[in-house]
């Protein structure tokens, strides 16, 4: 079970996947432009989650990149520094305040989580039901419920403009909602050999899942 730190991560985490049929013309067909002619990428996030009761946590800041299929690298940098890595077999969540990284494969990890959505390469169709939402903020809208029950969240809704993902809106078990926002996204960067790449630094916990 994974906890609901890590899954707001990987929610935060949301981008990939595998061509999408039966979806809302706009917004299906900028996702799989996005899936067809983006295979890596590069970019900024800002994240926010707030309670049913209306309380918000602090915001979160950070950068991201990914490489299909499957590697990806999720960097909090305020307000805290938190780091989750996908080498593509393996997950790896890397807390320096508690000097502690968590191992999981990329399947238990992954899965049925919003970042099989854009940093994945399954078939979308298997793991959510997916529907088209009506325009909203300049933006075509597309819904996934996940089809496992226990998958840590009740639904996100995605959010293109420019054949680019730019806004995530995640609804977990608890009715906290989480809101991303992708900003500076740069398509089809050259990245460095080892970008996802991660070795515990010495004297760090190593957890396996």
């Amino acid at each position: 079970m994974l906890n609901k730190s890590y899954r707001r991560l990987l929610a935060a985490a949301l981008l990939t996947l595998a061509p999408a049929a039966a979806w809302s013309a706009d917004a299906g067909t900028q996702l799989r432009q996005f899936v067809a002619q983006v295979s890596s990428a590069t970019g900024e996030f800002t994240q926010q989650t707030q309670a049913r009761n209306g309380q918000s946590k602090p915001p979160q800041s950070g950068r991201f990149s990914f490489q299909r299929p499957g590697q990806f690298r999720w960097q909090v940098e305020k307000p805290y520094a938190q780091l989750i890595v996908s080498d593509g077999s393996t997950v790896y969540q890397y807390d320096p305040d508690l000097a502690q990284v968590t191992e999981r494969g990329v399947g238990k990890a992954v899965g049925a989580s919003p970042a099989a959505i854009l940093f994945g390469s399954g078939s979308l169709d298997q793991a959510f039901e997916v529907s088209a939402l009506p325009d909203k903020d300049g933006l075509q809208w597309m819904h996934a419920k996940p089809r496992q029950a226990d998958a840590g969240f009740a639904y996100v809704d995605i959010g293109f403009k420019n054949d680019l993902p730019a806004r995530l809106e995640l609804v977990d078990s608890f009715g906290q909602t989480t809101r991303i926002d992708l900003t500076h996204i740069v398509a089809n960067p050259k990245l460095p050999a080892g970008a996802f790449k991660f070795v515990p630094p010495k004297g760090t916990d190593v957890v396996k899942m």
